[in-house]
C-alpha cells in the first residue's frame, strides 16, 4: 500500500488493504445487481430494442462494483479513477437514455441534457461544501423524470419505479453525507450503506429502462 494513500472515509484507520472491510465488501451488491439484471434479460420474451444500450448499463453496474472495490482496498489515485469513471459513464448513459426513452425528446436534446447533468455534477462540489453534493443532480433528475412520467401517458409502473429509485437514492446519499459527522458514534461509518442502497437503485433503474422500448418513445 502506498504511503500517500487516500483516507477520506470513517472506516479507514490506516493504509492496509483491508482497512475498509465493510466499504469494500459492500460493493458485492453491485455485482449481484448486475447478475440479477442478466437473469432478468434472459427471462424476457422480448428484449429491449436497443439491446447494446441495456447490456452497456449492466456492464457499467458491474464495473462500478469493481472500481469502488479497488478504491476502498487500494485507496490510491488510479483506483480512485477506476471508481469515478464507471459512475460518470453510467450517469451520462442513463441520463441520455432517460431523456430519449422516458421523456421522448430528440437525440440532440437528449445529448445536451446528459452533458448538462454531468457539467452540473462536476461543478457543484466547488459551489458548496456539502459532502455528496456531486450527486444532487441525479436525485433531482430522478424525481423530475418520475413526476413527468406520472402526468404523461407512460405506464404508471415506470413512473413509480423511477420515483422509488429517487427516494432510495436520497436516503443513500444521506448515509454517504453522514459518514464523517457520525464517525465518533459509529466507528465503521455509514458509507457501506451507500453501496448497498445504490446497488438496489441501479438495479431498479436499469430494469426499468429495459421495460421501455424505442417504440414507446414520442418523437
Amino acid at each position: 500500500m502506498e504511503q500517500n494513500h487516500i483516507d477520506i472515509y470513517c472506516e479507514r484507520i490506516g493504509p492496509d488493504f483491508w482497512a475498509e472491510p465493510l466499504n469494500a465488501i459492500s460493493n458485492l451488491g453491485f455485482i449481484v445487481s448486475a447478475a440479477l439484471l442478466i437473469l432478468f434479460l434472459k427471462r424476457q420474451k422480448h428484449t429491449p430494442d436497443d439491446d447494446a444500450a441495456y447490456w452497456g448499463l449492466i456492464a457499467l453496474v458491474f464495473l462500478i462494483g469493481i472500481g469502488s472495490g479497488l478504491f476502498h482496498t487500494l485507496a490510491n489515485r488510479w483506483a480512485m479513477w477506476a471508481d469515478i469513471i464507471p459512475i460518470t459513464l453510467f450517469i451520462v448513459g442513463y441520463s441520455y437514455l432517460a431523456l430519449r426513452r422516458f421523456v421522448g425528446i430528440s437525440i440532440g436534446l437528449s445529448l445536451f441534457g446528459a452533458a448538462f447533468v454531468v457539467a452540473l455534477t462536476a461543478a457543484l462540489p466547488a459551489l458548496t461544501a456539502l459532502r455528496g453534493s456531486t450527486y444532487l443532480p441525479a436525485v433531482i433528475g430522478m424525481f423530475a423524470v418520475g413526476l413527468f412520467l406520472r402526468v404523461s401517458d407512460q405506464p404508471r409502473a415506470v413512473a413509480n419505479s423511477i420515483l422509488a429509485s429517487g427516494c432510495i437514492f436520497a436516503l443513500s446519499l444521506g448515509f454517504r453525507t453522514l459518514d464523517g459527522p457520525l464517525c465518533n458514534i459509529l466507528p465503521n461509518g455509514t458509507h457501506f450503506l451507500w453501496h448497498f442502497l445504490n446497488a438496489i437503485v441501479l438495479y431498479i433503474l436499469t430494469r426499468t429502462m429495459a421495460q421501455v422500448t424505442e417504440s414507446q418513445v414520442r418523437d
